[in-house]
């Protein structure tokens, strides 16, 4: 277990505590624990003793080696055991945390949100220290909007539960081939359930074990073909497992892949053919017969049509691509530019998270770790990124003759008033420098565009993280004028980010199309936190894909020697207007 996954179940044995009324040293004691190892510079393989971190005792300490050696805890299985488990679900309301839930729970038997919500209509909230009327109000309000169920969920939570599901279906022998589909499959920002093709020739055993080792709350429909499932998540998420005989899974996975607008298309296309595409296969019309592809690529080329990857099946452009345009692939890209370590709030050191994208075949990295006012996130004074500096260059030693290079940079606040989380003289000692908002979201777009212009004209800023600060699904972000951010980068030569974060993709793919429209250099880069994070390149491949963007207007497709000299060029200075 990585160290950001230890700090998290020790804040959670915390909440656990502080809900059960325990001694307040007690619940402080796992908190400086977790607070203490969050600022370790050090990964979990690189502690020899906990012990010997200071704020870190022999209790705490033997949870964490408990975690360490078997991935979980037994304290927390225990205090989870005495606890509901529909309490956590209000540590999603705004400003109530395990002291308040404490009370709730305690005083007023409250369990859950239905509860609480019986609890706010006869007034007894208001009546607890700490609570009173207004906070009453707004908790009603909030459990109403929970109450109504969205259409559609965020892409981050269905990745989430489509893995777990993945996992479990290819440990069940019947089933030959197995793939996601749907709006999941096309990477759509907001998703509204999820699809399974499955190849195989048992479907009856293949649902009965899907029964067996799926979370299921209920089955709506079951057949030979096809079967319907409302799974146990907090908001009964729909799940279409689709069975198919083998030869027929690759027109299937593409027919149940969509769009609906890229279907209708390909229908046209072979009807142009005197064929007939079905979810099964494609007849030919004149002699009926029926062909079946081994992959993808194989149905794409009977139509004379190059592999559209499934972000691109929209029904309109794709089908104007050349057999010479190359939609990005993972390969393309040379590095990741973005990234933490323990540094700030990341769980591995520089030296792990080089070694993890070494692997995946890039060329260089940049660490970007989080600056001095973000406090939160372990930021880097002054002194602590001149340190890290001298680790990178040292690690470079070893990694250079291997073909591989990390360069020095930060990921640096853009603070409220306009100003910069360090001096030029600081900035000047480092290769790659990201600006990024990470405060005051509630200010006038004039505000947010007078900082996101002081840190464009700043030369030694290269590129602008997650320019719209949004978290899709549940924030918007802060009011920016996205073309005018263009205009200025355009101007300045500052990189805007595709963030490869499923919570962010962060710009979207209208804005990845406008930027390619424009002549701006766009990074995909993960601000992975940990190794598992860097895997989140391919969700900004896809949605770069579905903004049509070319191979060479992006920046971390270059060559080491092509970035090293792009870094040595600097931006154009210009003044605000």
């Amino acid at each position: 277990m990585h160290k950001k996954a230890i700090v998290q179940h020790l804040e959670l044995i915390a909440t656990y505590l502080e809900i059960k009324g325990e001694n307040s040293f007690k619940i402080a004691a796992y908190r400086k624990a977790a607070q203490a190892l969050e600022n370790d510079d050090r990964s979990m393989a690189l502690i020899d003793d906990v012990t010997k971190i200071a704020g870190i005792g022999k209790g705490t300490a033997q949870v964490i080696l408990e975690l360490q050696k078997t991935g979980e805890s037994s304290l927390l299985r225990e205090l989870q055991s005495s606890i509901p488990a529909s309490l956590l679900q209000l540590l999603k309301l705004p400003g109530v945390g395990g002291k308040k839930i404490a009370k709730l729970y305690q005083e007023l038997h409250v369990v859950d949100l239905e509860s609480l919500y019986e609890a706010c209509q006869s007034e007894q909230v208001q009546k607890l220290p700490g609570f009173g009327k207004k906070t009453e109000e707004k908790l009603m309000k909030v459990i109403e909007e929970h109450r109504v169920k969205p259409d559609r969920l965020p892409l981050a939570y269905m990745l989430s539960l489509s893995e777990s599901i993945e996992r479990i279906l290819t440990t069940i022998p019947s089933i030959l081939r197995v793939a996601t589909a749907g709006s999941l499959r096309r990477c759509e920002e907001m998703v509204k359930d999820l699809d399974f093709v499955i190849a195989t020739l048992d479907p009856k055993a293949v649902s009965q074990e899907i029964l067996e080792k799926v979370a299921v709350h209920e089955v709506i429909g079951q057949g030979e073909t096809k079967m319907t499932v409302l799974l146990t998540d907090d908001d009964h998420v729909s799940v279409d497992f689709r069975f198919v005989k083998p030869e027929s899974f690759i027109t299937t996975l593409h027919h149940f892949t969509g769009s609906k607008e890229h279907n209708v298309r390909m229908r046209q296309l072979a009807k142009q053919r005197n064929e007939k595409i079905s979810e099964y296969h494609v007849e030919q019309e004149e002699t009926g017969e029926q062909l079946t592809f081994d992959t993808e690529e194989a149905f794409f080329k009977h139509f004379n049509l190059p592999y559209i990857p499934p972000a691109m099946r929209l029904g309109n452009r794709e089908f104007d691509l050349s057999q010479a345009f190359n939609p990005l692939q993972i390969k393309d890209v040379r590095s990741d530019l973005h990234m933490h370590t323990t540094y700030s709030d990341g769980a591995f050191t520089i030296e792990e998270m080089a070694i993890a994208a070494q692997k995946k075949g890039y060329e260089y990295i940049c660490i970007t770790d989080h600056s001095k006012s973000l406090r939160v996130a372990n930021g880097l004074s002054s002194e602590r990124l001149k340190k890290q500096r001298q680790e990178i260059d040292r690690l470079n030693e070893q990694f250079i003759p291997q073909g591989f290079k990390i360069f020095a940079g930060v990921e640096m606040d853009i603070l409220p008033d306009g100003s910069l989380d360090y001096d030029d003289e600081t900035l000047s000692s480092l290769d790659f420098v990201i600006a990024a908002i990470h405060s005051s979201f509630n200010q006038s777009e004039e505000q947010i565009m007078h900082r996101l212009k002081q840190a464009a004209m700043n030369p030694f800023v290269r590129l602008i993280a997650h320019p719209t600060g949004r978290i899709i699904g549940r924030r918007a972000g802060y009011p920016v004028n996205m073309e005018e951010l263009m205009r200025l980068a355009k101007r300045t030569g500052t990189t805007l980010e595709l963030n490869s974060n499923p919570n962010r993709l962060d710009l979207s793919s209208t804005w990845i199309r406008k930027a390619e429209e424009m002549g701006i250099k766009i990074a995909i880069n993960t601000d992975a936190h940990s190794i598992k994070m860097l895997d989140d390149m391919s969700i900004g491949v896809a949605t770069a894909n579905k903004g049509f963007i070319k191979s060479s207007s992006i920046l971390n497709t270059m060559t080491r020697a092509e970035f090293e000299n792009f870094i040595k060029q600097g931006t154009n200075t210009i003044e605000v207007e």
